[in-house]
């Protein structure tokens, strides 16, 4: 009986011992991934300054994790500030320099591409990005790999829009110094083109220089400026073109020397972008989800008949 009670006993400390290691490492653990910070974005403007923001991967984990691969991978290093409107926002990361430029696959992956490198019958041109397949070789492309097409990596690519009307939770307002997403809105063509704008956006963003009601819930915010709310506010400040509002009725809009008309609010010297680094403080946010691009002109030609092959 006296061993049985001393088995008991040597059980009951084992069992506590191996309690208190479990619920310490819980503790433990917990405490780790509570102090991980948010990632923080470091902006050089040339000629302006610095602008640090904090991104909000619970807020927009998606678009956090794309605005990331993209600037961690040079892309938005010596782009522009291509739109400029005070009291509204500063719009820039498009490589066209216009608002018309979309991100390629290549873009987010091109300082590692070797990490998604696979082997297809002798060759070596193929990367496994987020699931699908690409390459750069075009030969390659529009063949398949186990049920999958493979793409031309200078594929471009949008995202998700993450917002409350494209049915995420992401209730981050847009006030000023938020930084959120420019996307595309087709809903003035067709009320059925609606989904296709909320997941247009690519590479462009904007920082709020006021508080606006109207964005939020339509626009992804993903974070918000904690230093250099100063430069923000130089950048919306420099001479455009024109505003809207300064054409007269029947007064057309100024032509650059194409003879293509110039948006209104773009910037005579676009502000330039020196660089963007994303401090991730040790944390993988991986690549993002990617939707393919709508094709409008396609679209368009459809509802005249026009049907592609």
């Amino acid at each position: 009986m006296k061993t049985y009670t001393k088995i008991l006993l040597i059980i009951g400390i084992i069992l506590s011992i191996v309690g208190i290691t479990f619920v310490s490492y819980g503790f433990y653990k917990k405490l780790t991934l509570k102090d991980i910070p948010n990632p923080v974005a470091t902006m050089e403007i040339e000629d302006y300054g610095t602008i640090k923001i904090e991104l909000y991967p619970d807020k927009a984990q998606n678009t956090v994790a794309n605005f990331i691969a993209l600037a961690n991978n040079g892309f938005y290093n010596d782009l522009t500030f291509h739109r400029t409107i005070p009291d509204f926002m500063i719009q820039g990361g498009d490589k066209a320099g216009n608002g018309s430029g979309s991100p390629t696959i290549l873009d987010l992956v091109k300082n590692n591409l070797d990490n998604y490198k696979v082997k297809l019958g002798g060759q070596d041109e193929i990367y496994k990005i987020a699931g699908n397949y690409y390459t750069t070789n075009s030969s390659l492309a529009n063949t398949e790999l186990k049920g999958h097409t493979i793409l031309d990596i200078n594929t471009e690519y949008n995202i998700p829009g993450e917002f409350i009307a494209n049915n995420y939770t992401n209730t981050l307002k847009h006030d000023a110094g938020v930084i959120s997403m420019a996307r595309t809105d087709y809903s003035y063509i067709s009320s059925s083109l609606t989904t296709y704008g909320y997941n247009s956006a690519g590479s462009q963003f904007f920082i709020m220089t006021d508080d606006n009601t109207s964005l939020n819930g339509v626009y992804a915010g993903f974070g918000k400026v904690i230093e250099g709310m100063d430069v923000v506010e130089k950048v919306s400040k420099v001479e455009v073109y024109y505003r809207d509002s300064e054409l007269k009725e029947g007064e057309e809009a100024p032509k650059d020397k194409d003879g293509e008309t110039i948006a209104s609010d773009t910037p005579k010297k676009a502000p330039k972008i020196k660089s963007v680094s994303v401090e991730t403080y040790g944390v993988d946010y991986g690549i993002p989800k990617t939707v393919e691009p709508f094709d409008y002109t396609s679209w368009l030609m459809e509802q005249y008949g026009y049907v592609s092959e």
